[in-house]
């Protein structure tokens, strides 16, 4: 279901529950307000400068360091923007959807705020998003020297509503001295299949007697990103370009499959410490506690990950059915800078989510924290300044970025509900409570439910 912008309508907001990676509520009871008109796009498609003070809300979620950092920021343009006030409001993940969509719902968005791939379109399609194409027309927002890869990814129909902040990849990371220590080969990420990733697990964990688990489960964290890399392996997807469910219910049961294999073998932990483990974030992974070889996640987390491990860890690409290294990897916005379709002061926006992306000085701030910088020609500059975890992650996507096929389309209204309903459906078939082919059907049942 799509807005017709022509008039400005908005769609109304949903009462709903949506959870994502365990935390997102859109939960809404009322429809979104109209904004003050207050500056910004005019009527011949340009855009007029706001006079006079301006004081806008940002909004993100993150850890405790990425808050200071970002703070860094907000003090840095504040103090080369005479007349410029920025409110920040951050949290955790957990709280970001429900804060963000309680606010949009009274129309008290703030202006700029961080998106993310699963909530771009839900928010796009109901009118809670500025389209950005004036101010990217007019040279407000420079688009000229971002990866091409990911630069239209924000795009929905004909309008921008989104800028990614940066790129990662979800990969493979293991820990090359676990593997040392079991006496267990170390995995080539060019050959190895999704048979051979569980029989090495199962061995790490059997030579260990179990101290070591041979990776973590694969269905939890990052669950649906890894089930879009496998589909897309098999010419299917998660979502199709016109927002339709792309894959079968026997492929989602082959992987299914593959993760239950895993379970049963020892090669991951009991069903009990699995979800545990999940629960405790990147800083109770497996590899970053000493007590895994391997795991699925995102590349800019491996500073992270590596400060746990206290040791070198290692980025591998998905292993394949055939084992030809022909992977249904991509490269991801690592999130999105959107600007809402309430802001007051939209020109001012769009000049700090330009300077957000495209300035030396925030990116020598942020680094790789929201991806490896858009800007390409900045992601150049910051890479040697960036600590070993952060050169491996430059250097991986720089590699596997040939052989990538294209990032998905903007997924459907609704598919920020997929990641929870996996994890439910994943946790049910670990504990037997459910078989992978029934799974599948119920799960593509609910998830058709939700995207409607």
């Amino acid at each position: 279901m799509h807005t017709n912008r022509s008039n400005g309508a908005r769609t109304p907001w949903p009462t709903r529950i949506g959870v994502t990676g365990g935390v997102l509520g859109l939960l809404l009871t009322t429809a979104a307000c109209g904004g003050d008109d207050g500056g910004g796009a005019a009527a011949d498609g340009g855009t007029t400068r706001d006079d006079g003070p301006v004081t806008m809300r940002m909004s993100w979620w993150g850890s405790d360091t990425r808050h200071a950092a970002t703070q860094e920021l907000i003090d840095l343009y504040e103090s080369q923007n005479e007349g410029v006030t920025i409110e920040g409001d951050f949290t955790g993940f957990a709280d970001y959807w429900d804060r963000l969509a309680t606010s949009t719902a009274g129309g008290d968005a703030p202006c700029l705020m961080q998106q993310d791939t699963r909530y771009v379109r839900e928010y796009a399609d109901r009118g809670a998003l500025l389209d950005l194409t004036p101010y990217i027309e007019d040279g407000t927002i420079d688009t000229s020297n971002l990866d091409q890869n990911v630069a239209e990814t924000g795009a929905v129909e004909d309008a921008t509503y989104a800028i990614p902040t940066g790129v990662n990849a979800f990969s493979v990371v293991i820990d090359p001295a676990a593997y040392a220590a079991a006496g267990v080969e170390v995995p080539d990420g060019e050959s190895w299949t999704w048979d051979e990733m569980v029989d090495t697990a199962a061995q790490v964990t059997q030579a260990t007697g179990g101290q070591v688990y041979g990776m973590q489960a694969m269905g939890l964290n990052g669950g649906d990103t890894n089930f879009e890399v496998y589909a897309r392996e098999q010419g299917e997807a998660l979502f199709d370009e016109n927002g339709e469910i792309g894959f079968t219910a026997e492929t989602l049961a082959d992987w299914w499959a593959i993760e239950k294999e895993a379970s049963t073998t020892g090669a991951e932990p009991p069903p009990s410490t699995t979800v545990e483990v999940f629960n405790g974030g990147v800083d109770q992974a497996l590899v970053a506690t000493g007590a895994g070889a391997s795991g699925f996640w995102w590349t800019n987390e491996l500073p992270a990950l590596t400060a746990g491990a206290g040791t070198e860890l290692e980025f591998r690409k998905f292993p394949t059915t055939e084992g030809d290294g022909e992977t249904g990897m991509y490269l991801k916005p690592a999130m999105f800078w959107a600007i809402s379709s309430d802001c007051e002061s939209p020109q001012e926006a769009a000049m700090l989510l330009d300077w957000l992306i495209n300035s030396e000085d925030a990116v020598n701030i942020i680094k790789a924290d929201r991806g490896l910088p858009v800007n390409t020609e900045l992601r150049d500059q910051i890479a040697p300044t960036l600590d070993a975890p952060g050169q491996a992650a430059v250097a991986f996507v720089e590699e596997i970025t040939p052989d990538l096929q294209e990032p998905p389309a903007l997924p459907p209204q609704g598919a920020g509900e997929v990641q929870a309903i996996l994890q439910r459906y994943t946790e049910q078939i670990l504990f037997d409570q459910i078989s992978v082919e029934d799974a599948a059907e119920q799960f593509i049942t609910e998830v058709e439910s939700a995207i409607a």
